[in-house]
């Protein structure tokens, strides 16, 4: 993907699209965390610097520069007496699918990746998440540089079952 990526009112936008998900207790257990413009570059430096080998240091500071917005949007599920935090985290999934199909509705390119720092603790610790919470995602958002090509995907149909 490259430029343009949203302007700040569809931003805007975007995340108010992305918030309208299911959410039990009215919790909003997710949040998203804006990276674009030299913010990019520092923050793909930043997991390049715990990198475990060289090539995963040249991966990470490529994970950002892929679209000229990335969007992490950061599970806070925490637990509650009444509402269970799998439900929690599957209100920050909708959020990322959300997300993904309003830059789409918008002409927009996106995709949502996930890799080794969603996974660890000190890349999450770098990027500034606080210890409980996690990654549900990046999602990159600019302008389709290629048409997308359909990928081999399951057959839905041997995936339903009935009662």
């Amino acid at each position: 993907m490259s430029s343009p990526g949203p302007d700040a009112d569809q931003l805007d936008a975007l995340l108010r699209i992305a918030a309208r998900v299911p959410d039990h207790g009215k919790l909003g257990p997710w949040r998203f965390v804006v990276i674009e413009g030299e913010t990019r570059e520092r923050a793909g430096a930043a997991l390049a610097s715990i990198a475990a080998d060289a090539a995963s240091a040249d991966a990470a500071r490529q994970t950002f520069l892929r679209a000229p917005l990335c969007v992490m949007v950061v599970s806070a599920a925490a637990p509650h007496p009444k509402i269970p935090e799998w439900e929690q985290h599957l209100s920050a999934g909708a959020a990322c699918q959300n997300l993904l199909l309003a830059a789409y509705a918008m002409g927009f390119g996106a995709c949502w990746l996930t890799g080794w720092a969603c996974y660890d603790a000190r890349a999450r610790a770098t990027l500034g998440l606080n210890e409980h919470e996690r990654i549900a995602g990046f999602i990159h958002i600019g302008a389709p540089t290629e048409t997308t090509s359909e990928r081999v995907r399951v057959d839905w149909r041997e995936r339903v079952s009935r009662l």
